[in-house]
């Protein structure tokens, strides 16, 4: 059974009643003239279905018990398939996800199988990915609730956005084997870029070495837009202009993540351009290096990300007193204002509330960090935990972190 497959049963069995689910995969927008950008599809589409396809709809129906689902694609156009190849076929569609062939129709008759489920069954419910990132945002699920409430005005039209997330957070061992992959990924791309880094290279050119490991492997994309940030620029939370000279002295920090099947690694380190920690750099990378062993120390069952964030802020707060930078935990937010943890898997920073309690399969990120912006330092350090039943697993173990083995990597 594929693992889409598995998790729409886990769907049907969560939500009762008579309803109809519509997910649709997106399609990627217009860049310029002709050009489109590179096609990414919706997350939870491709979490229930195992397709990285455009324009294509998934279509999950339960009454009176019984389930029902349809896979809704593009057809095949013989002339367009010269020029850009041919569109995903439907026997193709069906092994991936486990849907019979019978059941994957062409888009073009989703409009008739829409109207006629709706009006010969007794749906109660359509339940729709209409979470925004923003106001103006929008959506082909918001265009077909906005059709559905026009035509069917008895009918309760739902978000299902935190349904999924219950589902999103809890990663199967396929998951957690992807998020692997892709930490691995990143780390030889880590370890490419500060083996090859020399003071007076531009960020962009460190980039170049992160970016040729990825593609080497087979990444055409990032789990998000790399962060090599040198100097002053490491002050910045998320800089990623990587575009300024790096000069004798500086701190840089990367903030990086490979994508693989679409599953993200986000994994930060902070190395010195001139291969050597100086004294002051020391003592505020190990405030923040302690912070993070404390967090994986502490990460399990139970606790919350907003848990976690605690420990490190009372961590945080004792070793900048010890720095000189502060004397009352209060002017911690000066230099530190971001938080130590987020949901990982699909997405970058992934769904799921902070304020939930972390189980078992939950994949977290542990990154600490301290910006002190008029001495020019950022340090950032992070990895990625995946929750046991009794503690936490560092999934990035292998990526150096400790002063004197990131100093050891230019003689490897």
């Amino acid at each position: 059974m594929s693992n889409s497959k598995i998790r729409r049963e886990k769907l049907f069995n969560i939500l009762k009643g008579n309803y109809l689910i519509i997910f649709c995969s997106g399609k990627s927008p217009i860049k310029s003239a002709d050009e489109r950008y590179e096609f990414t599809p919706n997350r939870n589409f491709y979490y229930f279905s195992d397709l990285d396809i455009e324009n294509a709809f998934l279509v999950m129906q339960k009454v009176d018990g019984q389930t029902n689902e349809k896979l809704f694609i593009e057809r095949n156009d013989p002339v367009l398939a010269r020029w850009i190849g041919e569109k995903a076929s439907k026997e193709f569609c069906s092994q991936k996800s486990g849907l019979k062939v019978e059941d994957v129709l062409f888009l073009d008759e989703f409009i008739n199988y829409l109207g006629n489920t709706l009006s010969k069954n007794d749906i109660e419910e359509v339940f729709l990915n209409l979470k925004r990132a923003d106001w103006e945002s929008s959506s082909k699920e918001v265009e077909i609730s906005k059709e559905i409430s026009k035509m069917f005005p008895y009918i309760i039209i739902k978000d299902i956005s935190k349904v999924i997330y219950g589902l999103r957070t809890l990663k199967d061992e396929d998951e957690i084997k992807n998020i692997k992959y892709a930490i691995g990924i990143t780390k030889d791309a880590i370890l490419n870029l500060i083996k090859n880094s020399q003071s007076g290279m531009y960020e962009y050119e460190l980039q170049a070495y992160f970016d040729f490991v990825l593609r080497k492997n087979g990444v055409k994309d990032y789990a998000f837009k790399p962060i090599i940030a040198s100097g002053i620029n490491s002050t910045i939370l998320h800089y990623s202009d990587n575009s300024s000279k790096t000069e004798e002295g500086d701190l840089v920090l990367l903030d990086l993540g490979a994508q693989y099947n679409y599953y993200s690694a986000d994994i930060s380190r902070t190395f010195p351009i001139s291969r050597k920690f100086n004294t002051r750099q020391k003592d505020v990378y190990n405030v923040v290096l302690n912070t993070m062993k404390e967090i994986e120390s502490q990460a399990r069952p139970g606790l919350t990300l907003f848990d976690l964030n605690e420990i490190a802020k009372k961590c945080l707060a004792d070793g900048c007193k010890k720095l000189g930078l502060i004397e009352s935990s209060n002017e911690l937010s000066n230099y530190y204002f971001n938080s130590v943890s987020h949901f990982l898997g699909l997405d970058t920073h992934d769904v799921g509330n902070k304020n939930i309690e972390l189980k078992p399969g939950m994949v977290v990120t542990n990154e600490p960090g301290l910006y002190i912006t008029k001495e020019k330092i950022g340090i950032r350090i992070e990895d990625d935990l995946l929750i046991t039943e009794d503690g936490c697993e560092n999934l990035s173990k292998d990526i150096p972190r400790e002063i004197q083995d990131i100093e050891n990597l230019w003689s490897m």
